[in-house]
């Protein structure tokens, strides 16, 4: 029977970009067949060597997911809704209702004064914040993760809102393609720290907060310390390691995690609080490898959906802080901007979880490697394997007529910005089963934007059996454009 399988962003390259396919089958273990015959490609992303779906993807037949089901047995009726969930890089919830405990317990701020009144009165004519909700915003401290898409909108809202301590902390300078949707910063900031510009704007929206900056990376040696100082924690982050490592340290501390993520239309956003349900690792038990999952750097961000999402993390935080309201504990929220569509499923805790399970195996952040649980440092060792030409030997190499290939493994949208001369185009996707259509008599010079996906180009290259010699475009477009033809543009 007949059955309709939702595809995700990051896998779409695999699937000729179609975003939704029918597919025959009775379970979801034979729909799941089915699409890897339909599209062989996409069966080394899905399963591991062991033959098993790999663990950072989450499949769902309708809000349900199959782990809480039957498995990959679970029955499906014609017209069903099976939807794969990869991270991107949220067990109760069920019986939370509109009367909850503030996680400040019986904590209040000072008296507001006549001018918090008047500028927070619209809060104060809700019953379910009032005086004592004010008052509770202004005592809170809120730490968040990233001052980046996310972070921006969030901290805003949190600002104008009147939370009384904002903690920021990101270790990146403003550049001139972050301000397509990171709006908190300007023009005028590029080049500064987005600590420093983030809480020059934060005055502005609102100076009766107190902000604490700290422009640095988050580490399995600061967590705890900075993160115990905070009430609530919102990850904003951008990278599989910071989000394992904040949930790790809420989970120790007994902090909720306001989560939020994205990529290109589709966005996500939790609440992993593990006093009352799953915990960040229920959901995703593992990363995806490293680089199989492109950055919005690499993959694209429409402007407006870091507000979308991070809005509903300042609404959530608002939640904690004030009591009441229903959160997002035990579940995920999906959003697909482009085609305005909202989801939601349902997540419960693990007891296998290796952190906030029966049993847990992680106790100390120091002693866990969240590097190499993640795969950078496995990732860093294959990419020393890829040898990379530096665009100027290239363009020497190209001038004096030896013999080279050069592949363009951009996506459509991206060679629309602009074509790399006299190179032929093989989505990464595609490579293996076309590597008969290169010359292995001839250097191959693999290309992309950053010098990222031309790496595993080579790689996947190589694992499908191809003998020629294979480089990256060392920095990829953009370096070609510094350094050697300075009217391709940068993006």
């Amino acid at each position: 029977m007949a059955v309709t399988l939702i595809v995700p962003t990051t896998l779409r390259m695999f699937t000729e970009h179609r975003s939704e396919l029918t597919l025959d089958g009775n379970t979801v273990g034979e729909v799941i067949d089915a699409l890897a015959d339909e599209y062989p490609d996409t069966r080394k992303v899905l399963y591991g060597e062991d033959g098993r779906l790999r663990e950072f993807i989450n499949v769902f037949v309708g809000a349900d997911n199959i782990r809480d089901l039957n498995g990959y047995d679970t029955p499906v009726k014609e017209g069903d809704e099976i939807m794969l969930i990869p991270a991107i890089a949220g067990g109760s919830g069920d019986t939370v209702d509109d009367v909850r405990e503030s996680v400040l317990g019986d904590r209040l701020g000072e008296k507001l004064t006549n001018d918090e009144i008047k500028r927070y009165s619209r809060h104060l004519l809700l019953k379910e914040i009032g005086v004592k909700g004010q008052r509770r915003l202004k005592a809170a401290k809120v730490l968040i993760v990233g001052m980046g898409g996310l972070g921006a909108p969030l901290v805003q809202y949190l600002a104008a809102a009147g939370v009384g301590t904002l903690g920021l902390i990101d270790f990146d300078e403003v550049e001139e393609s972050n301000l397509q949707r990171q709006v908190i910063h300007g023009s005028r900031d590029i080049g500064r720290p987005k600590v420093a510009s983030a809480k020059d704007s934060i005055k502005q929206i609102n100076p009766l907060v107190k902000v604490e900056t700290y422009n640095m990376r988050l580490t399995a040696e600061n967590a705890v310390e900075l993160i115990s100082q905070y009430d609530v924690v919102a990850d904003a982050s951008d990278n599989y390691q910071t989000r394992y490592l904040v949930n790790d340290a809420c989970v120790l501390l007994g902090k909720p995690d306001v989560f939020g993520a994205m990529y290109q239309f589709e966005g996500q956003a939790s609440v992993y609080y593990a006093k009352e349900g799953p915990c960040y690792r229920c959901m995703y038990p593992a990363p995806p490898p490293a680089g199989l999952v492109p950055s919005c750097a690499m993959g694209g961000v429409v402007g407006v959906l870091p507000g979308m999402i991070g809005t509903v993390q300042a609404n959530e935080v608002i939640k904690l802080i004030v009591g009441g309201g229903k959160l997002l504990t035990g579940r995920l929220v999906m959003f697909d901007a482009w085609r305005m569509r909202w989801r939601e499923l349902k997540i419960r805790k693990d007891p296998r979880c290796p952190i906030c399970g029966e049993t847990p195996t992680i106790t100390e952040l120091e002693e866990y490697d969240y590097e190499d649980f993640c795969g950078i440092k496995t990732r860093e060792a294959e990419d020393e394997t890829v040898e990379g030409i530096e665009p100027k030997e290239l363009k020497r190499r190209i001038d004096a007529g030896e013999k080279i290939t050069v592949v363009d493994v951009r996506e459509p949208h991206e060679r629309a910005i602009a074509k790399f001369p006299d190179a032929i185009v093989i989505p990464i996707g595609q490579l293996a089963r076309r590597q008969d259509e290169l010359d292995p008599s001839a250097d191959t010079v693999f290309v992309c934007k950053e010098g990222k996906r031309s790496i595993l180009a080579v790689r996947t290259l190589r694992e499908a059996g191809y003998k020629g010699a294979a480089y990256n475009l060392a920095g990829g477009t953009n370096a070609w454009s510094r350094e050697v033809d300075s009217s391709f543009p940068q993006y």
